[in-house]
């Protein structure tokens, strides 16, 4: 079969369609429909009311494509053919909407939190003041620090640094060269151990114990000897201690340096519980 007489009934088919579909479109942006003949009549002879609207005065065909203006988002006065102008409303005149209320308030609060945590970090940099944890603390003469120890019964606290400061055997130093480093022989060798407060397992401050003489953590049942070596417990060294100075006669503890406890095993003082523990448990690793 020839293609041309397959494909002539198809191309007037599209042809119809297109324009029947401008028909429509035509009918329902213009007002040009024709009304029936007995609604024209009825329409005519119909009174209309004197507090009528002025809709209801309108012909029909004018009323259809008021109608059609209204739909197509158009502002057409009534009884003319000429769109009024939109004319946007003063922005100051409407003032602020919802939405710019809502997306002021959430930038605020972005503002707000970022300023916070940004106000945070840089307190966290910033350089310390002189004086108090993390900086260098002059505890006193070493002969009043030695004071101060034996008044509090072997256990000096020192709330400004964290620390505990006891007095150090100059009869084990002889053992502690071989293990411990320079900064904390500096004043192991003056007679006297600054040790950090935080036990080495979880970080809880651990307490001395003046029954045994030792410092005995209640967290977990940590137990170190004076000089802060491990005795038992779960902790995995002996308590931390910061470097120290002598300095004039003085006893100095730098706070921001922090040194890591000696291994499991150490015991370079001999010492054992002097009696009974204040936690549960006795020595051994």
């Amino acid at each position: 079969m020839n293609p041309i007489i397959i494909a002539a009934p198809i191309l007037v088919l599209l042809v119809l369609g297109l324009i029947i579909g401008v028909v429509k479109s035509r009918d329902v942006t213009e007002a040009t429909g024709r009304l029936a003949r007995e609604t024209v009549k009825r329409d005519t002879a119909a009174p209309v009311a004197e507090d009528a609207d002025e809709d209801q005065r309108l012909p029909g065909k004018e009323v259809e494509r008021l109608a059609s203006a209204e739909r197509r988002g158009e502002l057409v006065a009534a009884g003319s053919g000429v769109p009024e102008v939109f004319v946007p409303l003063d922005a100051d005149a409407i003032g602020v909407t919802r939405r710019q209320y809502l997306n002021r308030s959430i930038v605020a609060f972005f503002t707000l939190g970022l300023s916070g945590f940004g106000a945070s970090v840089i307190a966290f940099l910033w350089p310390q003041p002189k004086g108090g944890f993390g900086s260098k603390i002059r505890v006193g003469k070493i002969a009043d620090v030695v004071a101060s120890v034996e008044a509090n019964k072997g256990f000096f606290y020192v709330p400004e640094g964290r620390m505990w400061v006891v007095q150090y055997p100059k009869s084990a130093v002889d053992k502690a060269v071989k293990i411990y480093s320079k900064p904390e022989l500096a004043g192991m060798e003056a007679g006297l151990l600054a040790l950090f407060q935080k036990c080495p397992h979880l970080g809880c401050r651990v307490p001395s114990c003046p029954t045994s003489m030792w410092f005995e953590c209640p967290c977990h049942g940590s137990q170190y000897n004076l000089a802060g070596e491990k005795k038992g417990g779960p902790a995995p060294r002996g308590m931390d201690r910061f470097a120290m100075t002598i300095d004039g006669g003085a006893f100095l503890v730098d706070t921001g340096t922090v040194i890591q406890g000696p291994p499991i095993g150490v015991n370079t003082t001999g010492q054992e519980a002097e009696g009974p523990h204040c936690v549960g448990g006795g020595g051994g690793h």
